[in-house]
């Protein structure tokens, strides 16, 4: 796809010098996502820096029938974000303002490039808190987090970012700006329209700022790592625990022995805290306030844990060193894993009393398909939410291991669906998934999405070919 030069020009105009880029090597870096799998086109890259700027941008292309895909920080893993077919290229990265912060009311409104981990800074700065938590937090963006429902580690006491957002400024295909910036907890004054773009990948519409609720920062936290002998006990514990602090567990995540091996065996800085190996372990955080006695309740939780073979062995931090020394752990599996080879992956989520059930049955089928594959399964266990991976069995393989990539996400998915689950938990659909969604969603869920679709974009021009699959009658 290429742009007219009167549509170019037109476009420049309306975003200014500094707002449009045509240079390949600027726009290079945002047509690939970090682990290589999704390569794009553009020849144009548009970087507004006000709402104002989006809106005049967006109004040309529905004019002249222009494709356009919206991107955050470039974060995302299903290739939602990246432009295949020469579309325009929006980033959100030059609306990077923190607009507002009530302290009494704990809310903030930015815009949509401002980065999670400057949204955590300045919250903290004022002694609050904003509880959404991934591993790239650094360089993802607000904008983002939104447009794909963001979940991650906190999910488990926070829920998900749609759980945290209280408002939207919002850009439509035709250039209408959406003016819903409301800092209200309450408000049932009609259709609550922020939801329908909250997850909805930039297919309908362009987010431009966003009104955040913030939380009191908690005053003690304990974080521990346990060892236990299966997923079964895992969950068993997650209930134990639970009850043990009266609710207040902020996470619960599950890892494999192997991943352990694989983070202290490529991540400088790391060691397996424990003594003697375990198959499976769960990272526990709690936090309150500080007559919370957190850490009396996790140690007697832990200890009867033990005493009822939940628990083989566990060590809880005795300060902020060692607690962020467990969680690089947990957060550095990804890059690992990557390390380590060619992986595919899988974004699912089941009820959590299924998933050990889930994690035998699609082990085994996987395995029945790659002799050898290393199932490197770990994630969100009290919310339901698995990173179900795999590693090629060994150096050399990653061809044709990938070249069953196909096969594979097939089986895992069926089996999902058999266990009541979900195909994508907190990464998205983008382009990885919109072939299989018909497969995994009734013809009455999808029709209202694509109603939904034809009301705000009747020209198909934002993120086409992502998420709302073609009709399809199987």
């Amino acid at each position: 796809m290429s742009v007219p030069e009167p549509v170019l020009i037109r476009l420049k105009d309306a975003v200014g010098e500094k707002g449009l880029s045509t240079d390949r090597s600027e726009i290079a870096p945002h047509l690939e996502e970090w682990r290589g799998k999704y390569h794009g086109h553009s020849p144009i890259l548009l970087k507004p820096d006000s709402a104002a700027q989006v809106s005049a941008a967006l109004r040309i292309c529905h004019e002249t029938g222009t494709a356009v895909v919206p991107q955050g920080g470039n974060t995302g893993l299903v290739g939602g974000q990246i432009p295949f077919n020469g579309e325009v290229l929006l980033s959100t990265r030059r609306l990077n303002k923190v607009r507002s912060i009530d302290e009494s009311g704990m809310t903030m409104t930015v815009e949509a490039g401002v980065t999670l981990a400057e949204v955590q800074h300045q919250a903290a700065e004022r002694h609050l808190m904003f509880p959404l938590s991934l591993a790239s937090e650094g360089s993802c963006s607000i904008g983002g987090n939104i447009a794909t429902n963001a979940g991650g580690t906190h999910v488990l006491r926070y829920g998900m970012t749609r759980a945290l957002v209280l408002g939207l400024e919002v850009v439509l295909p035709d250039g209408t700006v959406l003016d819903m910036l409301r800092a209200l907890a309450k408000d049932n004054s009609g259709y609550d329209l922020k939801q329908v773009f909250i997850g909805s990948e930039g297919t309908l519409g362009v987010i431009t700022a966003a009104t955040l609720k913030l939380f009191p920062r908690p005053d003690s936290s304990v974080t521990a790592l346990a060892a236990v002998p299966s997923p079964t006990d895992a969950v068993k514990l997650l209930g134990a625990m639970q009850a043990q602090t009266g609710g207040m567990l902020s996470a619960f995540e599950l890892m494999p022995r192997i991943a352990l091996e694989f983070v202290t065996r490529h991540i400088e800085g790391t060691r397996d805290p424990l003594d003697a190996p375990s198959p499976w372990y769960v990272l526990i955080e709690a936090s309150g306030g500080r007559h919370a006695n957190l850490e009396a309740s996790f140690e007697d939780g832990l200890a009867a844990a033990v005493t009822a073979g939940l628990v083989s062995d566990a060590v809880v931090a005795s300060s902020a060193t060692q607690a962020a020394a467990l969680w690089k752990l947990r957060e550095s599996i990804s890059e690992a894993q990557k390390r380590e080879g060619a992986s595919i992956k899988h974004d699912i989520a089941v009820p959590v009393a299924a998933i050990p059930a889930f994690l035998a049955k699609a082990t085994q089928a996987v395995c029945a398909i790659v002799l050898g594959a290393r199932p490197v399964n770990f994630g969100h266990l009290g919310d339901g939410n698995i990173h179900f991976n795999f590693n090629a069995p060994g150096a050399g393989n990653d061809p044709g291991f990938l070249a069953q990539w196909d096969e594979v996400q097939q089986a895992v998915h069926d089996i999902v669906k058999e266990f009541g689950g979900s195909i994508s938990a907190e990464h998205g659909i983008g382009v990885m998934k919109v072939g299989s969604l018909p497969h995994y969603k009734s013809h009455e869920e999808l029709d209202a999405m694509r109603a939904l679709k034809t009301t705000f974009d009747p020209k198909n021009i934002l993120n086409p070919g992502k998420v709302i699959p073609p009709v399809l009658r199987l």
